[in-house]
């Protein structure tokens, strides 16, 4: 059962349990303090007017400017706590992507982009401030409302009515402005982002968009997203601007039946001059108060809509991990599907059906087929990249043991289609600045896919910067780095998409006699549109349909 956008919020302010109460803490304490300033100015009056200038006089003034400088000294420590929290929210997001991102399931990212979805991590940026500004005000203002009208009742008990009111009245604006507040603060942020994701698609394909009339495509889409936005944006406000309205009613009505009631209770001598200067500064701060939370509302609509938002990603299923290490290691690795299927979530129809295949260690196959035959679904599968919705996979004939993801992918490399080197160094790119891996196999993966001759002629070599989807490289090299990250940890299989469909022939041959050698007993499952990896694989399976329709041995 999903959660609601308010369980997501309590879940996460949960997380800093006692942060949040010292906040509490200093807001009541604050809270004290700030009501018992007009006593202290309720007495000054007094003493005026009576006419004696006395040395209490002169105390009570310096304990209200006491009261006055504590007030500041909490807050500053209620805004140092919060800081705390904005940090521990920014960190515990940034780490919570991090492990999800690449754990989460294929099916779970089917007809998803991953660059926009990571996108949503800008939303922690809505919750620390959000947080923060809601604890400190929010705390203090309900606080200030509760002392208020406490001791307000004691100075007549008409103010009872007047607490009673002022509840009903922040029922009433909360109760029927919530839901709505919420649900157009969510539309709004679905057409936010629907406007930064194409803003996103301009800049990736930036070149696609220079010819004029692809450019006024462009913003002619862009301007109908924004448009769709600020339809969803002034629904928003509307809710916003009605509890405003609210806010402006309410306080006409009670400043002024506070006047004049307060005014009656001095003529007729049943509250004197300083008791009724000190209600009017405590209905001041009280009204003040109510003013803070239901500005406050539009901040919390804004809290809330991005802990849904963050909640779509954390929501998406995530692949099992262990915990344990494995109890078991592979030397050689025989694979088998029996009656293995596989459809795509909503798919009626099946991609794969009912595939029957033995794979032993060494073997060198290449998949072949039309597009959409299978071939790739089939690799992704073997690869435990995704798994099948029927039929069984296992492994060295072991049916009755659990695939271990992590330990079968500490076993194989996988270039699938579309993958691209990350930012970082060329180094980082090929090593994940993995310690355990030698200058000598480094040296050997650089070497064998023909990429030591261009690292040479870089001027900083292995330390090379590269941009963001290997933007500065020329596809070839590209590829050539995929490559040696590949085969660097020596791996007992490797799955190739299309892993040389860039280089030009006479690199990809050389490439392919390295991969295909008798010399290199990894197992390598391999989909390309280059028939050279044909003539060196010996075993060829012939896809269609999603099923094989041929499979020999060569």
């Amino acid at each position: 059962m999903a959660l609601t956008a308010s369980q997501r919020l309590i879940n996460l302010l949960k997380l800093d349990r006692k942060d949040i109460l010292q906040v509490l803490f200093y807001a009541i304490f604050a809270g004290l303090v700030s009501l018992s300033l007009p006593l202290g100015i309720q007495a000054i009056i007094n003493l005026i007017q009576s006419g004696r200038v006395s040395v209490s006089w002169i105390v009570l003034v310096f304990i209200v400017i006491a009261g006055v400088a504590l007030v500041g000294i909490l807050s500053l420590m209620q805004l140092r706590i919060t800081e705390n929290l904005q940090q521990k929210i920014f960190i515990r997001a940034s780490f919570e992507f991090g492990f999800r991102l690449p754990k989460i399931k294929f099916e779970a990212l089917h007809n998803q982009y991953p660059p926009e979805l990571a996108n949503r991590f800008f939303d922690t940026l809505t919750i620390q401030k959000g947080a923060s500004k809601l604890l400190i005000d929010f705390s203090s203002a309900l606080l200030q409302i509760a002392f208020g009208i406490i001791l307000l009742s004691l100075y007549h008990p008409f103010f009872i009515f007047f607490g009673v009111f002022l509840i009903i009245l922040l029922y009433i604006i909360f109760k029927f402005s919530y839901n709505s507040g919420l649900s157009s603060s969510l539309k709004e942020s679905k057409f936010k982002y629907k406007v930064v994701s194409w803003l996103q698609e301009m800049a990736r394909n930036n070149f696609s968009f220079k010819k004029a009339s692809n450019f006024d495509y462009a913003l002619t889409k862009n301007d109908r997203l924004v448009s769709e936005y600020l339809i969803q944006r002034e629904r928003h406000f509307s809710v916003i601007k009605r509890q405003f309205t609210q806010l402006i009613v309410f306080k006409i009505i009670i400043t002024a039946g506070l006047l004049l009631i307060g005014g009656y209770l001095v003529l007729n001598q049943k509250m004197n001059i300083g008791q009724f200067v000190a209600a009017e500064i405590i209905i001041l701060l009280v009204i003040n108060s109510v003013e803070k939370i239901v500005i406050g509302l539009e901040t919390l609509y804004d809290v809330l809509t991005a802990v849904e938002k963050i909640g779509q990603i954390t929501d998406l299923e995530i692949e099992e991990t262990t915990t344990k290490p494995a109890d078991y290691c592979y030397t050689n690795i025989q694979l088998a599907a029996e009656n293995l299927s596989y459809k795509f979530p909503d798919a009626t129809d099946y991609v794969l059906e009912k595939i029957n295949l033995t794979i032993e260690q060494s073997e060198k196959i290449y998949l072949e087929g039309n597009n959409g035959s299978g071939k790739t679904t089939l690799i992704r599968i073997l690869s435990g990249l995704i798994k099948p919705n029927s039929g069984s996979f296992y492994i060295n004939d072991d049916t009755y043991r659990k695939i271990d993801l992590e330990q079968y992918r500490s076993q194989i490399s996988t270039i699938i289609t579309g993958e691209t080197p990350f930012e970082g160094t060329i180094l980082e790119n090929i090593t994940f600045n993995n310690p355990l891996i030698s200058q000598e196999d480094l040296k050997w993966a650089i070497e064998s896919v023909k990429l030591g001759d261009f690292i040479k002629s870089l001027p900083k070599g292995l330390d090379t910067k590269i941009y963001p989807e290997g933007k500065q490289l020329s596809s070839s090299n590209a590829q050539k780095i995929l490559l040696a990250r590949s085969i660097i940890n020596r791996p007992k299989i490797l799955f190739y998409e299309d892993a040389l469909d860039k280089m030009d022939n006479d690199a990809a041959q050389e490439v392919i006699d390295f991969i295909t050698s008798n010399e290199n007993k990894w197992t390598l499952i391999v989909s390309s549109k280059n028939d050279y990896w044909k003539q060196k694989c010996t075993r060829k399976i012939t896809m269609s349909d999603g099923k094989i329709i041929n499979d020999t041995k060569q």
